[in-house]
Formats: C-alpha cells, structure tokens, sequence
C-alpha cells in the first residue's frame, strides 16, 4: 500500500521542524508539503529539509486548494492513498500508524479523524464559536446527506486516492469540507471514523478577512454546502459564488 502524508501550510515556521521530525518517528511514508504561498521562513526552512516533496503555490491560493492539489499529485503518482494533517500541532503525527492501519484494512474510502469520540480536557476545547458552528454543520450534513459524522471539519483524514479520483472538487476555501462531503455522498463513497485527541494549542488563531466573524463564517458555510447540493454546474461556475 502506497501511502502520501500531505500537509498543507501558511506561514508554520513556528512547528514546521517539529512535526516533519515528529512524522518521521511514526512512519516512514513519503511526505508531500503543500506551500500555500508562505511569507515567514516556511519557504527557507523546507529547502532545508531533503526527505520532503514540496508544491509550492507563488500566492496564497488557499487551503481547499492545498488539498486538491495534494490529491492531484497523490494519483498523478501512483499513490493509493493519502492521508492529510495540519502542521499547527492540533494533529498528532503519533496518530499515522493509526490512519495506516485503518486503510490497510480497506473496508472504507474515506477514513476521518473525530476529535469529539473521546473525552477531551478542558483546556483543550476549541473556541466556543468553533465548538458550536462545527456541530450545527455537522447536523446539517448529517441530515442532508444521510450521514453519521460527528465531527466534519477535522482535517485529519485517510483518502483512498481512486475514490478522490471520483470527485470534482471546487472550493479553495476554508469551506471546503463542506463541499467534499456532498460529493462523498453523491458518489457513494464509504466513510468511517477513526478517533483523535482534540487539542487547541492557539485559541487565538484566525481564519482571516470577514471569515473571523462567527456569524459571516457560518453563512458562508452553509452557502457553500447548499450550492454544492443542489448544484450539477461544472467548477468554473461553481467557484465564481
């Protein structure tokens, strides 16, 4: 089996070096770094780093982006699949061979890590508007699409790359998921989850522009999704909203 570890980045120059170290202690899978058009030392210091793939984007073109791309290289490659992790240290490398195992055991398409299957510390919730738009998200999906998710935006996910090869996936954005769950849906795709800790080392982080707004950021999800559901258009159009 195959397996890419792909890690979309902006600006990580703070725990870059420890979670490619931290990855390697774990697996020794080939690790693709997607470089969404970092201005701090991100750049320099993945030169630096000679066991890593590295796509780099000369703008921040954004994180849905990142993810396609990473998709796109993964079946361009020949990988079976790949397995997507932040590089902010709320994803643990410790949790890959738990991933791995769980695709070897190919009873599903779409592997998805839940940070809310296991009691967490207080000190580890998420921001209260966090906490609150991803279950309202979460229902709504799980309504919709006649799913059972618990938790659907955690970015840490095993992706069967034929499976991905299924899906046309437009949204650049931070709403992405949004999107990728119907197109999951649509095509039937099998979706299991694997439990992770929930951790929230910087509370204080943000999306960025008027997706800081708690109430803005849940319209703009809810648009997303319901475009992509009830939308056929090809991503040309459906990127244009």
């Amino acid at each position: 089996m195959k397996t890419l570890i792909a890690i979309p980045v902006f600006n990580e120059q703070r725990y870059l070096r420890k979670v490619l170290g931290e990855i390697r202690l774990h697996t020794n899978a080939d690790v693709l770094v997607i470089d969404d058009g970092s201005t701090d030392a991100t750049p320099q210091i993945l030169r630096s780093v000679s066991d890593i793939s590295i796509l780099r984007h000369p703008r921040n073109m954004g994180y849905g982006q990142s993810l396609i791309d990473a998709f796109d290289y993964s079946s361009r490659h020949g990988y079976h699949w790949v397995i997507t992790m932040d590089c902010d240290e709320q994803h643990e490398p410790a949790a890959l061979p738990e991933f791995i195992a769980a695709a070897a055991a190919d009873d599903a398409d779409i592997i998805s890590g839940s940070r809310y299957l296991l009691t967490t510390s207080r000190k580890d919730e998420p921001p209260m508007d966090r906490r609150l738009i991803n279950h309202l998200i979460t229902e709504v999906i799980n309504r919709n699409l006649n799913l059972n998710l618990t938790d659907s935006f955690c970015g840490f996910k095993a992706h069967r790359v034929a499976a991905m090869e299924k899906l046309e996936l437009c949204e650049t954005g931070y709403a992405f998921p949004l999107e990728f769950w119907v197109r999951a849906a649509q095509a039937s795709l099998r979706i299991s989850e694997l439990p992770i800790r929930l951790i929230y080392n910087d509370p204080n982080r943000h999306f960025g522009g008027r997706l800081d707004n708690p109430n803005h950021r849940l319209r703009h999800y809810l648009n997303v999704f319901f475009r992509a559901l009830h939308s056929s258009e090809r991503c040309q159009t459906l990127a244009a909203g």
